[in-house]
């Protein structure tokens, strides 16, 4: 009984988050003139209303499922990796690289590719996991450093090393290296159905497993963990790779199914979006994947709101950003001592009554 009022509490805090965000987005929206139902609808409308805006709303959920499963990966293991941005463009960095120096084609030029891009994610990684567990510096610190290592690196080769002529940007990879569309007539591709089986691989993985039950164990008391037998630093420096990896897979299937090229702004954001995606979903790999879906369909449907309601787009960004706030601040709320205090003496009055 007390497992499931957890797993209830846990439920509860991303849901009232999100409720609570849209609640005063439709009190801004109200000021600024406009109906804040009507808006919501258009909202949903333009990521959902045609099957076009279903494929656009799918390709924009899925680099964010990979960024948000790289980070909740990590904090089970009690690591703060924020470098899945830079991990994510040294992914689609490699994969560009063999697509265009090597000319593999079809599926197994695609699967290479996508496993070059998982390995360099995964090693760029590797880099804050042994300087974390050979010298004990600040995971997060390096992390954060090696996002801007990796985006001027690919600056300079779409500037300079592989430039496409006069235009900032590389030349696109090869139409037989691409990732295929789900449906030709919807935006999506096959990269959105590998990050829900990545998902889900890391659910069994971490629930279902003796290695995930030990990486929880770590994150949840580390000095515990090394007195029980556990090898902390192997499993410090796993997590590490792991998360990469799957930032680095996101960014080679973003690649390969939607930029085709390496240009400026490429991957930008993802990798901090990834971490607040993470949190909402209380590192669980399953929520995690529905918290960026929410994501995704709040921008993509915020451009329909403004074209029909005259909303601005950033009313949306402002109602992420609350979801963020109040998801971090509950989660806060819950573990106080006080909570808990409060919690035990309102569920023993609702068994008195």
């Amino acid at each position: 009984m007390e497992k499931l009022k957890q797993k209830l509490q846990t439920a509860l805090v991303p849901i009232l988050s999100i409720l609570l965000a849209f609640i005063i987005g439709g009190i801004i929206m109200a000021i600024l003139g406009a109906n804040p139902f009507t808006a919501v609808k258009y909202l949903f409308k333009g990521a959902f209303g045609a099957k076009a805006n279903i494929g656009t709303t799918l390709a924009k959920a899925t680099p964010l499922m990979f960024t948000s499963l790289c980070a909740c990966f990590a904090y089970k293991c009690g690591v703060f990796n924020l470098g899945g941005e830079g991990q994510f463009l040294m992914g689609s960095v490699a994969s560009f690289v063999v697509a265009y120096l090597t000319g593999v084609k079809g599926f197994f030029g695609i699967l290479l590719c996508l496993i070059v891009g998982a390995l360099a994610g995964g090693l760029w990684a590797v880099i804050p996991g042994i300087l974390k567990i050979a010298r004990g510096q600040n995971e997060m610190i390096i992390s954060i450093m090696l996002n801007y290592v990796a985006t001027l690196f690919m600056g300079v080769i779409y500037t300079s090393w592989i430039r496409d002529g006069d235009v900032p940007q590389t030349p696109a990879v090869d139409e037989l290296v691409r990732l295929p569309r789900v449906f030709s007539h919807m935006r999506f591709t096959w990269g959105f159905f590998i990050a829900i089986a990545v998902g889900l691989l890391l659910y069994y993985v971490l629930f279902w497993t003796s290695g995930g039950l030990k990486l929880r164990a770590v994150g949840n008391n580390m000095t515990a963990s090394r007195f029980n037998g556990i090898p902390v630093k192997r499993m410090i420096l796993l997590s590490f790779t792991v998360s990469g990896a799957i930032a680095g897979l996101g960014g080679g299937a973003e690649l390969l199914g939607t930029q085709f090229r390496l240009i400026n702004g490429f991957g930008a954001g993802y990798g901090f979006d990834g971490v607040a995606m993470a949190l909402i979903g209380q590192l669980h790999p399953i929520a995690t994947l529905l918290v960026s879906l929410f994501f995704a369909i709040l921008r993509v449907g915020s451009t329909t709101m403004q074209a029909a309601t005259g909303v601005p787009t950033s009313v949306s960004d402002i109602i992420q950003a609350l979801v963020i706030v109040f998801s971090v601040a509950g989660m806060a709320l819950t573990k106080l001592p006080e909570f808990e205090v409060w919690k035990k003496r309102f569920f023993s009055r609702k068994g008195d009554k």
